[in-house]
Order: C-alpha cells, then structure tokens, then sequence
C-alpha cells in the first residue's frame, strides 16, 4: 500500500447544499451551549469534572479501562500500581495536557510547537514514552492489524519526508478562515489523522484540538466543548468515515458526521452544564447554612474542583489559598461530612489523612444521576 497523499486545503469540492441543513443546525446547538457557558461565573471549577470525563472517554477509545471514580481516586492517592494505574497515568496526562493547552491560547495561537508541546504532556512517563514524546515523527509508520506488515496495513499515512510540509499546510489551514467554523473544525480534525504525524497518541490530540480550534475562532467562549462522548458511543462509524476519506476521498460523509456529532453532544453538554449548576447553586446554599462559614464559598470551589481529596490535601489548600485557619479547614470539612454532604471513602489513621468524596458530583460526572 502506498502512503496517503493528503488533499490541498482548502478542499474545493465539497457538496454545501446538502450540508447546509446540518451546518446551521450544528452552529445554532453550540451557540445554544455556549450561551450557558458563558453565564457560568467560573466554568473552570465548576465544570472540571466534564474536563475530567472528556480525558477518560477521549482515552477510552485508545482502548483505557478506567472511570472517573477512579481517576479522582488515584488523584488522591487511593491507587498506586498495576495496568488501571497505568491507563489512569494517560488519561491525567490527556486532562493536564488540556489544562495547559487553556492557559497558553490565552497569550498564543496554535502552531506546530504548540501541538508538539501537548504530545510531550501526554505522553511523559506513560506506555508510549518510548516514542519520541514531542517531536514529529521521521519513520513511515502504518495502521492494521497487530503485526501487520506495510503491504498488510489498512492505512498508510503520509511520507515523513513530506511530512513537514503537509503539517506546514495544516497549519496555514487551521489559522485561516474557511467558509464555516464547523466545517473548518471538522477537516482540521480529520486531516490531523490522516497525517498521522507522532508515533503514537494522535488520536487524543487530534481531539483535543477540536476545543481549542473553536475557542481560537472566538466560536466558544471557553475551550470547554468536548465530542469524546459521541465519538465513543459511534466509535465504528468514526474510524470508518476517516477511513472512507483516503479510501474515496469522501470528505462530505466525514463533515456530515462531525456536525451530527456537534448537535448530539451539544444537547447532551447543555444538560450535564445545567445539571452541575443547579448542583452548585443547591450546594452554595446548603454549605452556608451546615457551616454558617464566611469561606463557604471557597469551600464549594475547591470540592467541586477536586470532588474526591485527602483532608490534608483540601485543607492546607483552604489554608494557603485563602487564609482559612489551619484549624478552621479540618472542622468545616467534618461538617460537611456529618451533613452528609461529603462521604469518607477512606478514615484517617495515625497520620494518614481520611479521603473524602462528593457523590452526587461525581455521579453527573459519570452519567449515573438522572440529568
């Protein structure tokens, strides 16, 4: 099989009429999410759990077995080895890799070094640390089964030695403007894949960049839109419809598909926001009243950033971030635990902290609660 030999940008060929109807019906939904988001006072913590499950689900299609139950729990320090340990060690890579993605759009546009500096987050001290964690890649590599020679692969990606001026192309691409925001997302995402520039990891970056790429475009107001749900839930038909572009360059049935996919999640992201707001505002009350605290409210910030913590950990944050007294911080959280707001999944002993948890936080996170 010989490499694939990417289309020119922009593509002029598409078929608009009859992506018309699905164009304005993906920008009308996400302009509808958007809306919410932007009326979120600091979306940052309240919504980290969607950030959260965005890294296992965007990791889970690269075949990780974890939860988010168990990523937070590993965050506070509850697992320590074995292959869940492992997959858990990605997926936080992927979540810090957005996070640090978030604060340099802030001052940068994306470029190549960006993207390059996303892939060495990912995949620091992780399986696949082994494979030039940062830098494009220089072997011909390809896609099959386990073992597969190159005349056996399913897909070749380009030459690496044209590489460099594809990704160049890419890039003059993605910083232009096409004739549709969502359009444009939609092929910066697929040509990504199809070049298929690093050993390894490309598939989450590719994803990862969906968010930033419409923040950079001022479509979001926040780099907060994740697609990894939907393009888990119908991930056969998302490999098959990249596949169908360098099998038969069709570009129009990968387009159709990525607007689709932007109307579902963006209905289902509308009600998971809501959900976690009605929640904070619920909790902002209710912590008030068990606490009668003037630091409630940092209280809520800091459990619904991190909704599973050592009481350690919780309180010297209180403690540094805001002045809370170090004896104040223990008790507020004991309150809060007595209320049955919080639930110890771990008791102190000797001087070990006690783990704590928010359930019904962690439970929207997780889909479990009724949104």
């Amino acid at each position: 099989m010989q490499p694939y030999v990417p289309d020119d940008l922009p593509l002029d060929e598409l078929d608009y009429r009859s992506l018309l109807p699905l164009v304005g019906q993906a920008n009308a939904a996400l302009a509808r999410y958007d809306g919410l988001l932007a009326a979120i006072p600091n979306p940052a913590v309240m919504l980290s759990p969607l950030t959260t499950q965005e890294a296992v689900l965007s990791s889970r299609i690269e075949g990780t077995q974890a939860t988010v139950d168990e990523v937070l729990e590993q965050e506070a320090g509850l697992l320590k080895e074995g292959e869940k340990y492992k997959d858990i060690q990605e997926i936080s890579n992927y979540r810090q890799a957005l996070f640090k993605a978030r604060e340099q759009l802030e001052t940068y546009p994306i470029r190549l070094g960006f993207v390059r500096e996303l892939h060495r987050i990912l995949m620091d001290s992780v399986r696949g640390q082994d494979k030039t964690p940062g830098e494009f890649r220089r072997d011909q590599n390809w896609i099959g089964r386990q073992g597969c020679t190159l005349e056996q692969a399913t897909f070749v990606p380009p030459n690496p030695v044209q590489l460099p001026d594809y990704l160049g192309a890419w890039e003059e691409y993605l910083n232009g403007d096409d004739i549709d925001f969502l359009v444009q997302a939609a092929i910066v995402h697929a040509q990504f894949e199809l070049l298929h520039p690093f050993k390894d990891g490309n598939g989450r970056i590719g994803r990862i960049l969906i968010p930033l790429f419409l923040y950079q475009k001022r479509v979001l107001s926040q780099p907060m839109f994740y697609l990894s749900e939907y393009l888990e839930n119908h991930r056969d038909e998302y490999y098959q419809r990249l596949k169908a572009i360098s099998a038969i360059r069709d570009w129009d049935g990968w387009i159709a598909f990525f607007l689709r996919a932007i109307i579902e999640q963006a209905g289902q992201n509308i009600a998971r926001v809501e959900a976690i707001k009605s929640l904070y505002d619920e909790m902002k009350l209710s912590i008030q009243e068990t606490t009668r605290s003037q630091y409630s409210v940092h209280l809520l910030d800091a459990i619904f950033f991190k909704p599973i913590f050592r009481t350690s950990d919780l309180a010297h944050k209180l403690v540094t971030d805001f002045g809370i007294h170090e004896k104040t911080a223990p008790a507020l959280l004991r309150q809060l635990r007595d209320a049955g707001i919080l639930r110890e999944l771990r008791s102190g002993s000797g001087r070990r902290a006690a783990t704590l948890c928010f359930p019904r936080l962690i439970n929207l996170a997780e889909g479990r609660e009724i949104l």
